[in-house]
């Protein structure tokens, strides 16, 4: 069986391209949740962030939005003395506030998902990545959105980060096309 060459022969790699990456996600707070953690993943491995989902987990608040988006002080300064997450003040900081700006599109009518999923009219971007190599670091797509993210206030969503994120939630399938996963996906 096939993988995208980047889960390699690590465990916890592997499960992560066979059960998540990729997978076309529309759960407004599982898209915080993953945005959050691509934002930590910035300079760092996802194997560093993959080792350390569970802290996240219970320390962002299972990722619910409104406890998320209303953290004070208090709470910031607790996880940055939190060695199970990464420890960055502005990573958490942008957390907070992006949290707070997706509560804001929802009063608006807005949700998360369908903002993302609407600068591709609903549908799954097919790169038919053929090598590992061929997957860029960023796209014309991840620059409109992060430039309309920075827009709206949100924070630690360059172009790159958001590129990432894109794949990740399966808004752009950039599998290679002899994995088993983009025989799959594409399938459905």
């Amino acid at each position: 069986m096939y993988r995208c060459q980047w889960a390699g022969n690590n465990e916890n790699m592997q499960e992560y391209h066979d059960t998540v990456w990729g997978v076309p996600e529309y759960d407004s707070q599982r898209l915080f949740r993953k945005l959050v953690l691509d934002m930590n993943q910035a300079g760092l491995s996802w194997q560093t962030i993959l080792n350390k989902m569970e802290n996240f987990d219970q320390a962002y608040e299972q990722f619910e939005l409104e406890k998320v988006a209303s953290f004070d002080e208090a709470k910031v300064e607790a996880l940055m003395q939190d060695a199970g997450i990464i420890r960055n003040r502005r990573k958490i900081e942008a957390a907070i506030i992006n949290a707070q700006k997706i509560l804001e599109m929802q009063s608006e009518g807005l949700s998360f998902s369908d903002y993302l999923w609407g600068f591709t009219d609903h549908q799954v971007i097919d790169n038919k990545i053929d090598i590992a190599s061929e997957i860029p670091a960023k796209t014309e797509l991840s620059d409109k959105i992060a430039k309309d993210l920075k827009k709206r206030g949100f924070k630690f969503v360059g172009s790159t980060t958001i590129y990432a994120f894109l794949q990740a939630v399966g808004i752009v399938n950039d599998h290679e096309t002899e994995c088993f996963r983009y025989k799959e996906l594409i399938q459905k």
